[in-house]
């Protein structure tokens, strides 16, 4: 009768509590289903990420898609190079304007700088030269009506600060308080518009500012 030495009993020993832990892991790793519960497949690896994407774009789609870029990409740029070129003709003609208007100014003054070149070259006595320049003031004059250029109003008006700047005051019993009392250099006005003030000295009435 075969007789089983002590280690190789140990052996048989430590196997069979190895095959026991084995299938106790088995057993903890099954997923635990309730009563009824069908068995079903076992879960794969997941492939949500796959099917929750976009399907692949075909070639001629993207094709399509690239095309209509480069379409909206060069009706851009021609429409920021129509802005441009309209910027610059629209600065060009605001130019041209400003310089017909100029030259339309200095036109109806040239005859005023003839006349008085022609009463600087002159040789006769000074009231000849006198009456030439005051013929050459009404021509400024006419001209400057001819752009609607007219003299702001100061001599005897009462002082606005608007139209008028004061250089100074001059005591007068025989003037209203804050009159003009003299006009040291004329204003103009364009239309309503104020070109310069006119230089004036106001009235300063003692009588008048004591009562």
């Amino acid at each position: 009768m075969h007789k089983v030495m002590p280690e190789q009993e140990k052996e048989l020993t430590l196997s069979e509590e190895a095959k026991a832990a084995a299938a106790e892991d088995s057993l903890i790793e099954m997923p635990v289903r309730e009563p009824g519960q069908e068995a079903g497949p076992e879960p794969g690896p997941d492939t949500s990420q796959e099917t929750a994407g976009q399907p692949p774009v075909s070639r001629a789609e993207f094709d399509q898609l690239k095309a209509e870029r480069d379409q909206l990409l060069d009706r851009l740029a021609r429409l920021q190079a129509e802005f441009e070129n309209a910027r610059k003709r629209a600065e060009r003609d605001r130019l041209a304007d400003r310089e017909i208007a100029t030259g339309n100014v200095v036109e109806q003054f040239l005859p005023v700088l003839d006349h008085f070149e022609l009463a600087l070259n002159s040789s006769g006595t000074a009231e000849q030269l006198r009456s030439g320049v005051e013929l050459i003031v009404k021509q400024m004059h006419d001209v400057l009506r001819q752009l609607q250029v007219t003299a702001v109003p100061a001599l005897g008006a009462e002082f606005d600060p608007h139209q008028h700047e004061a250089l100074g005051s001059v005591e007068r019993l025989d003037l209203p308080d804050q009159h003009v009392a003299e006009e040291i250099r004329r204003g103009y006005r364009l239309r309503e518009r104020l070109l310069r003030p006119a230089l004036v000295r106001v009235v300063s009435n003692p009588k008048q500012t004591s009562e």
